[in-house]
């Protein structure tokens, strides 16, 4: 086997994946592994891909966004890719920081709802001992 291509159980095991999420990205055409037979080999550029793959889903990016970067990996134009990263992942940074504000306030509804709540509880516990 050659050192720069990867069995699919090797990427499972170093990636933390099943073999079922490399098929699922292989056939979102986000990886394109080498084909020996029925085996499934794995580039360097594979495992590059993966790590942004992992990362983007980690940051809650659609596959369509993670398409879009990676495809722009492929061109040689620097500028134009991290122009269009930097877009992506400010639109996402601030979708994510909208949600922790709705998440913080639910969170403190819901704190004032069980203390509410518990305030009922202990009270009538103590006018049922009376």
């Amino acid at each position: 086997m050659t050192e720069n291509l990867t069995p699919i159980a090797e990427m499972c095991a170093e990636f933390g994946v099943t073999p079922r999420t490399l098929r699922f990205y292989e056939s979102k055409e986000l990886l394109t592994p080498v084909r020996v037979g029925q085996r499934r080999l794995y580039t360097r550029c594979c495992r590059a891909r993966l790590t942004l793959i992992l990362r983007g889903r980690r940051f809650g990016f659609s596959l369509e966004e993670m398409r879009e970067l990676l495809d722009l990996y492929n061109h040689e134009d620097q500028g134009t890719q991290l122009s269009r990263t930097v877009e992506v992942a400010e639109k996402r940074l601030a979708a994510m920081e909208a949600q922790r504000t709705e998440l913080e306030i639910a969170i403190t509804d819901l704190r004032q709802q069980l203390a509410w709540a518990r305030s009922i509880l202990d009270g009538r516990g103590t006018d049922a001992a009376e």
